[in-house]
């Protein structure tokens, strides 16, 4: 294991060392000491890696992230693993803000519970929480799933496109244009796949599913409030 002393190397060195490893690199496990709630750790890296960050992290640590599995050993700050491609994210903590914003591939996984927006505009991405989510999450979603293993704040899914979000506690309301749906047998079979990798040993049978009702993809004049 090759292990980088964060406070000694340096924010900018640190990542520049990360982000050079090639896909046949045969330095495959990485641990940073000492990050101090550091913003922008551990981004942009595009190898197949395993990086451990012992401590909790400031805004963005592994944004953009490509191939890589990257493992937070504490909370995350605002915007943890933003527009991630691939691979994977686990915060042992709880995240703030925008967890999983934008992100396109790959599996997030938040052991404890993520603040408001989780998922904004999410375009594929998978994210498992195990606890509660905040306000505004999933909206304009468009592709992709969020796992809730807890409760869900107000206006769940707003504007969502066809990304799909399995809650097992309450929802405090949902968002424009988001219903409840019917869990049909695929449906049960995708959230079965994301509590293993995920880790998580609720049943899939004790979530509800929601997604969109499909009256705001194009203007209607009659829907015009909701806007």
């Amino acid at each position: 294991m090759q292990t980088i002393n964060l406070e000694a190397e340096g924010l900018r060195s640190m990542n520049a060392v990360l982000q050079a490893q090639a896909k046949d690199t045969n330095q495959t496990s990485w641990e940073i000491e000492n990050p101090k709630g550091s913003h922008a750790i551990a981004v942009g890296l595009d190898a197949p890696i395993d990086v451990t960050v012992k401590g909790s992290t400031g805004y963005y640590c592994a944004g953009m992230n490509k191939q890589a599995t990257i493992h937070i050993k504490g909370s995350a700050g605002p915007g943890v693993a933003e527009n991630m491609m691939s691979g994977t994210v686990i915060v042992d903590g709880d995240a703030s803000q925008y967890a999983g914003a934008t992100g396109r591939g790959g599996l997030l996984v938040i052991k404890g519970n993520a603040s408001s927006r989780c998922g904004i505009s999410m375009k594929g991405i998978d994210i498992v929480v195990h606890g509660n989510i905040g306000h505004m999450s999933a909206f304009m979603a468009q592709s992709g799933n969020l796992v809730v293993c807890g409760d869900a704040g107000d206006a769940l899914g707003d504007s969502i496109y066809e990304a799909r979000l399995f809650v097992r506690g309450s929802v405090k309301s949902l968002g424009a244009d988001c219903v409840e749906k019917e869990m049909r047998p695929e449906h049960i079979q995708i959230l079965r796949d994301l509590l293993d990798k995920a880790g998580c040993d609720a049943k899939p049978e004790e979530f509800r599913r929601y997604g969109s009702a499909r009256q705001l993809y194009t203007f209607k004049i009659d829907n015009a409030g909701s806007y």
